[in-house]
């Protein structure tokens, strides 16, 4: 066990892509098209948490929300423009770097850092969201990464947590297939091996005060070339939970 979360090897992976982050049909496009099925189950999730109208401009005015692994911001800026305080963090410098300069050219105000989850933790920050996505993959010290995110929720508040299941299925296709096949994702981006089960996820909620309150599935439809929810979580899927008030 290690008292860091941070990856070297992983860290230096996204490094190496991190021009990429805003380009639509780079090396990111997964996550581009990955997005809108991430944000509205954010938005459906904060609207009903904290009783939130839909229909207004900025809905989450006043709300604290951290993206832990960041990247260069994809879920960060919309969230901005829903009204929420943003508080993007990476462990990777560039990242934020490249992340800090697309904000500044959308004009919108996010808290950028180049800090891990367990730092924020330690300094008693806390957040009314926590979104931890697509991350718990890539570090080192889950149990750790897991306590150290689940720590930044705030009383009533939520975390979402993404990931890619441990099955053969998703050994195939989101690993074989999406790196080698249809080249979303350059080779090596993932390790099958690191993948951690739906089961596995919810006890490390649940043992660090959080409560499951949803899951989904999320599956890729070809023919529309979008990603939407699904009762299948045999390879991507989500699952939200709250730290009782």
């Amino acid at each position: 066990m290690t008292d860091t979360t941070v990856n070297d090897a992983e860290i230096s992976k996204f490094t190496a892509m991190a021009e990429e982050w805003w380009n639509p049909n780079g090396k990111f496009k997964p996550i581009h098209k990955f997005n809108p099925v991430r944000l509205g189950f954010i938005r459906e999730h904060l609207l009903a948490q904290f009783g939130r109208d839909g229909s207004v401009m900025r809905p989450f005015e006043g709300l604290s929300i951290v993206d832990v692994g960041c990247g260069g911001g994809l879920l960060c800026e919309p969230l901005a423009r829903l009204g929420a305080t943003v508080t993007g963090i990476d462990a990777a410098e560039r990242n934020i770097a490249i992340a800090r300069i697309h904000a500044e050219q959308s004009g919108l105000d996010i808290d950028y850092r180049a800090t891990t989850s367990e730092a924020l933790a330690a300094a008693g920050e806390r957040f009314d969201m926590v979104l931890n996505m697509e991350v718990v993959e890539h570090v080192d010290n889950v149990p750790l990464y897991m306590k150290s995110c689940a720590d930044l929720v705030k009383p009533g508040g939520l975390m979402l947590t993404a990931t890619i299941n441990r099955t053969l299925r998703a050994r195939a296709l989101a690993v074989f297939a999406a790196e080698r096949v249809l080249r979303w994702l350059p080779v090596g981006t993932h390790d099958w091996n690191k993948f951690l089960t739906p089961e596995e996820i919810r006890t490390l909620i649940t043992r660090n005060g959080l409560r499951v309150t949803d899951e989904t599935g999320v599956v890729y439809h070809p023919l529309a070339d979008e990603w939407r929810r699904s009762g299948d979580m045999g390879i991507n899927y989500m699952i939200m939970a709250e730290r009782p008030a």
